[in-house]
């Protein structure tokens, strides 16, 4: 198979196109002919060597977590899945090495969960690891509830997108931080944007002046700063990017697989409350270009790559 993997840790110019030996298939596993390819921001630390300190690593090493595609064989003992059937899946396993970026995924079951219908192939691909990022920290780091205010710090990216949705579904009135450029993209979600940067206290609390329920950071440094100045409660502050978080109570998530968590995910897909947007597509080829514009940290929405 073909598949996008590294043999030493590095910037881009270390990302190698390779003919691999396709996966072997774990008894509770699926093996998936990949159609999309989410790239994530961890996808370029792991290639960095950020993960290196926390999981094990393997060279040759697949990148990436994320994965849409149609399920080619399964393991003697999957009853949930049948060749054919289409999936998504959030794959991360114990050890960092065989990854997504690959025409062909050995998948545990417990990663996966069946395609929402209505998304394309590129929205599928990109919804997993985002999706499930944003659903675990609203309704269950912070469980947000009807009627509650959220902030969401960079709410216009491709986990900020998703989680404006999921709070607006929750019944939850959002405050999004976003540059100026991406506000009526925020209105659009059912957010109200606010400019993040220096004075962003100020400007919430011209909308909310009691302060807000719960904080969701997706960037770290002074947004936890300013969480922490506007949750009524303390403690009700979660955070992908900054440990600090949890000077005070609040909680550093690290999304993890969780098939039920990506079926809900399917459900609101399918209610009409939760869409992915594409930003960017790339060939599985070029996935060192995706990944130099996942660094940059601009993207409104979710980059992906398509597999032939």
């Amino acid at each position: 198979m073909k598949a996008i993997a590294i043999h030493r840790y590095g910037g881009p110019e270390v990302v190698e196109f390779l003919e691999l030996p396709d996966p072997k298939l774990a008894p509770d596993g699926v093996l998936v002919r990949v159609r999309a390819v989410g790239v994530n921001p961890v996808d370029w630390k792991v290639r960095e060597g950020h993960l290196d300190a926390v999981m094990d690593v393997h060279f040759p090493l697949i990148m990436g977590w994320d994965l849409a595609g149609v399920v080619e064989r399964v393991g003697p003992s999957v009853t949930e899945y049948q060749v054919g059937d289409e999936v998504i899946g959030y794959v991360r396993k114990d050890a960092v090495e065989h990854g997504t970026y690959a025409e062909l995924v050995a998948a545990p079951v417990r990663t996966l969960a069946r395609k929402p219908a209505a998304l394309s192939w590129a929205q599928a691909g990109g919804l997993p690891l985002a999706g499930l990022t944003a659903y675990q920290c609203l309704v269950k780091a912070l469980a947000v509830q009807s009627g509650e205010t959220v902030l969401i710090h960079a709410a216009a990216g491709g986990v900020g997108g998703l989680a404006t949705q999921i709070a607006v579904a929750l019944g939850a009135r959002v405050i999004g931080t976003a540059g100026e450029h991406n506000h009526a993209y925020l209105r659009s979600l059912g957010a109200e944007p606010v400019a993040h940067g220096e004075g962003l206290v100020e400007r919430v609390r011209a909308l909310v002046p009691q302060g807000v329920d719960a904080a969701l950071d997706l960037i770290g440094g002074p947004a936890v700063a300013a969480s922490r100045e506007l949750v009524r409660q303390r403690g009700r502050i979660a955070s992908i990017a900054d440990a600090a978080v949890l000077d005070f109570g609040g909680h550093f998530v690290f999304v993890r697989p969780d098939a039920a968590d990506l079926a809900a995910l399917g459900e609101l897909v399918a209610a009409g409350r939760l869409t992915v947007t594409v930003a960017s597509t790339f060939p599985l080829a070029q996935a060192a270009s995706a990944q130099r514009l996942s660094a940059e940290g601009r993207t409104r929405g979710k980059i992906v790559l398509l597999v032939d």
